[in-house]
């Protein structure tokens, strides 16, 4: 019974703090949406457009922003969070999206394979506040049509001394990450190429790297390149539903509270063996959401850099179409 009594508890105190974010025209779910706290904090809404906020969880927090593909910011003061949220479509926007017929001509399959390695010390660790992007190039002017993504993932043996062995019991994980893809914008990442939601659920089931069907989205690869992002949304259930997670772990020390940003799993695992510095990053809750490129000069307290591994090895697969 008192088993029974906690567990009704915690259901009401959960059902009361979860709030629903929704298209203002549609009224439907606005799944994945970011609700940023202002000061370096944040969380993300899963699939059904909900998440948990209360003031007694983030008693600091006065303010929630609060933004998603294709919709307007929405900024509000966290004593008005209600149980559903309307976000109002950014017509301009999508406006802009390029709709194309179905291309029925011949075309050849290319490849950029990705980098793999599974070396722990060579790894960026996955925080639900970073965003990483990756430059591709556009090599000649046919028309190519982006198919599939590789993304290069580590993965961790339960036995540390066994960690050399491939078939090493490897720990196990259920993650969610969010992918887009930006049009070049003078170097950096600009406008979606798609404002659709584009997730996937990885294990350590799926090896090594984590191939992402996107022939579906019909992703046309721009003159002047693009940029592929991946960025971690937390851990999930069994099912694939994104779980509660906390951005930070508390660690008292003299007297203070000090937040530590934790780090998700898998590992992402970079390499030294491109040349260009094609990567780039973001922090989505902190510094102006703004990027920068991963490179010394902008970046010193990096190990990876440090190490010299400056690139996240992303692979792609497109169609190249041939000439009418």
């Amino acid at each position: 019974m008192f088993k029974q009594s906690i567990l009704l508890f915690f259901c009401s105190i959960t059902s009361f703090a979860q709030t629903i974010i929704i298209d203002s025209q549609t009224k439907h779910p606005v799944s994945y949406a970011t609700i940023s706290f202002g000061n370096g904090q944040g969380v993300f809404a899963d699939d059904e457009g909900m998440f948990v906020f209360t003031k007694k969880i983030y008693p600091d927090i006065d303010s929630l922003f609060i933004s998603a593909l294709g919709f307007k910011d929405l900024h509000i003061s966290s004593e008005t969070v209600s149980d559903t949220l309307q976000l109002q479509p950014f017509i301009d926007e999508l406006d802009e999206v390029v709709v194309r017929a179905k291309i029925d001509r011949k075309y050849k399959e290319e490849t950029i394979k990705p980098y793999l390695d599974d070396d722990y010390y060579a790894c960026w660790l996955p925080t639900i506040e970073s965003e990483i992007a990756v430059y591709f190039k556009n090599p000649d002017t046919k028309l190519k049509k982006l198919t599939e993504i590789q993304f290069p993932i580590a993965l961790e043996s339960v036995d540390w001394e066994k960690r050399h062995k491939a078939n090493a019991e490897k720990k196990p994980f259920s993650t969610l990450f969010k992918v887009k893809v930006y049009l070049n914008n003078n170097g950096f990442p600009g406008k979606p190429l798609s404002y659709e939601n584009m997730v996937f659920r990885v294990t350590e089931k799926d090896g090594d790297a984590y191939a992402m069907d996107v022939s579906a989205y019909d992703i046309y690869i721009p003159d002047s390149g693009f940029f592929v992002s991946l960025q971690v949304l937390g851990y999930t259930d069994d099912s694939g539903k994104l779980l509660p997670n906390k951005k930070y772990k508390e660690i008292k020390s003299r007297g203070q509270t000090v937040k530590i940003p934790t780090n998700f799993r898998p590992l992402l695992p970079f390499t030294n063996e491109i040349p260009e510095n094609n990567t780039y990053i973001k922090r989505v809750f902190v510094n102006h959401n703004q990027w920068i490129q991963f490179k010394k000069e902008n970046i010193n307290d990096s190990s990876l850099l440090k190490a010299g591994l400056n690139n996240y090895g992303i692979g792609i697969s497109y169609k190249a179409f041939k000439d009418e």
